[in-house]
């Protein structure tokens, strides 16, 4: 049968009860994500309802917008998880952070411990209007510092859409992709979903996450999947793996 005329799957049925979740923003009042302990509870128990086994939550570091640091962003964990152990919420999770590319990252690096997602890999990500002119010293900067950059969702940076070889460059310099789910439920427009199927089919991306910062999202992931490239989604899903702890 042809593909267009199959059923697409639930994303819940893909992700099979074991996933491990390496980008969201679950931690109350630190970021663009939950704004409290309340919207954090409710979130936390769909991530259980949704089939997710663990994950890494990864409030914003972005000096100029997110000031946070790695010591608040460890508080704040510390805090919750209690809060949430209180609630019998015992979902394994713990923090790292989704780090912005810009002059004072790359001078942070040079200073401070960075929060990872495991290892030596570390979440990161680059301004939604434009990359920055320095992009390739800081993702080189990175790796002299002993990271491995994992570039959160490469399919929403649009002005890469009609120049795919920066893609391939990307990945040349050493950034592993990092697919957000979303992207393949259509949450962010086709434009965005097509990028990512394209992606996918090349096998550029590495890894996932769902980057739920609220509930429409979580509704958003309730859905079936908008791609027909199932198996290469099923493999990504796999490598999060990876992550398990």
């Amino acid at each position: 049968m042809l593909s267009f005329l199959k059923s697409k799957p639930f994303l819940k049925d893909l992700l099979a009860g074991d996933y491990i979740d390496i980008h969201s923003h679950l931690l109350p009042g630190i970021d663009d994500g939950a704004k409290n302990i309340k919207k954090t509870i409710k979130l936390a128990n769909a991530f259980d309802g949704l089939g997710i086994a663990q994950f890494v939550t990864t409030p914003h570091i972005s000096h100029y917008v997110w000031n946070n640091s790695e010591e608040n962003i460890i508080s704040k964990l510390n805090e919750t998880q209690l809060l949430l152990q209180e609630e019998g919420i015992n979902i394994p999770f713990k923090a790292a952070s989704e780090y912005f590319m810009d002059d004072w990252f790359q001078n942070h690096l040079k200073t401070g411990k960075l929060l990872t997602l495991k290892d030596n890999y570390i979440l990161v990500e680059i301004s939604y209007l434009s990359a920055p002119l320095n992009l390739y010293k800081i993702i080189f900067d990175i790796q002299l510092a002993g990271y491995i950059p994992v570039l959160a969702h490469p399919e929403r940076y649009l002005y890469y859409h009609k120049n795919f070889s920066e893609y391939e460059k990307l990945k040349k310099a050493g950034c592993v992709f990092q697919l957000n789910l979303l992207a393949v439920m259509g949450y962010y427009g086709s434009e965005i979903t097509k990028t990512a199927e394209l992606l996918l089919k090349k096998g550029m991306y590495d890894f996932s996450g769902t980057d739920v910062h609220h509930s429409r999202h979580i509704e958003s992931l309730h859905q079936k999947i908008k791609i027909d490239s199932n198996e290469n989604l099923k493999e990504v899903i796999k490598n999060n793996q990876f992550f398990k702890f």
